[in-house]
């Protein structure tokens, strides 16, 4: 994979994409429906997928695709490949809460080595580099032409006190059973994919989820955190996270900065 154009064409496409849900989510109505598993789709979901999996297809076609809105992708046996979730946080959209994000990632034998996650109603824009360092964008984000690239990395956890954030949309009482088990100085909550970023930015140092999720919903965001010197492992045995699970579906996991001494069930 030639890194320097993978993470010029992810970027490009996330900020494309954030502008065609922006167009929506600025619109005086949209229609929300529900897909078979229940969850909510627009409009925004369906046209960014679009546009993603066109850019996507067009540069790299030999690559496998898995995206969130093509129930055909998920079928598919695969290490090595690119995953999308076009807009990662709906019931967010929905709400307009602007805790939402576009998520692209590449998958090498099971690694998230790169990845953009793009807040756009927030003016967040979070994705490693061709070397696989993370940083995050500031500024106006034109399309062609990255603006400053600031390094992010990971906090120096202080374990008396830890910065915990958690699901806005998906809290329940085993996961607040659990953070308790930890010295906690302050909670915060966020939306999508954006959990990883803040403990990539040092903004938190552990990102606890006992819930269901899938990897569109998670590569992007860890291979960020990745990138920052941070560390993503399952739930129940403190083991690796990997990718290209059957269905991609994954288990409760655990985000966080190295120095968190984390608590064994």
């Amino acid at each position: 994979m030639e890194y320097e154009r993978l993470i010029t064409v992810m970027r490009r496409l996330a900020l494309e994409a954030g502008d065609r849900i922006m167009e929506i989510y600025n619109s005086p109505d949209f229609e929300v429906r529900s897909k078979s598993d229940a969850s909510p789709v627009t409009a925004a979901d369906e046209a960014a997928d679009a546009l993603i999996s066109e850019g996507l297809a067009e540069a790299f076609p030999s690559m496998a695709l898995v995206t969130e809105e093509q129930a055909a992708s998920h079928g598919q046996q695969v290490s090595t490949f690119l995953i999308v979730d076009p807009l990662d946080g709906t019931k967010e959209f929905v709400q307009r809460r602007g805790d939402f994000t576009v998520n692209i990632a590449y998958v090498e034998d099971g690694v998230p080595l790169r990845g953009v996650v793009y807040a756009p109603a927030k003016g967040r824009l979070f994705y490693t580099l061709a070397d696989g360092r993370s940083v995050e964008e500031k500024g106006a984000f034109d399309k062609e032409t990255p603006g400053e690239q600031v390094p992010i990395t990971v906090s120096v956890p202080d374990n008396r006190g830890l910065m915990v954030v958690a699901s806005k949309s998906h809290r329940d009482q085993a996961t607040d059973d659990y953070i308790g088990r930890y010295a906690v100085r302050d909670m915060t909550s966020a939306g999508s994919s954006l959990k990883f970023c803040l403990v990539a930015t040092g903004e938190a140092d552990l990102y606890p989820r006992l819930g269901r999720t899938m990897e569109w919903d998670t590569a992007a965001g860890d291979a960020v955190l990745r990138g920052a010197g941070g560390e993503t492992v399952r739930f129940d045995d403190h083991t690796p996270f990997t990718y290209g699970k059957p269905g991609f579906e994954n288990p409760f996991f655990i985000a966080y900065a190295p120095g968190v001494l984390l608590v064994r069930e």
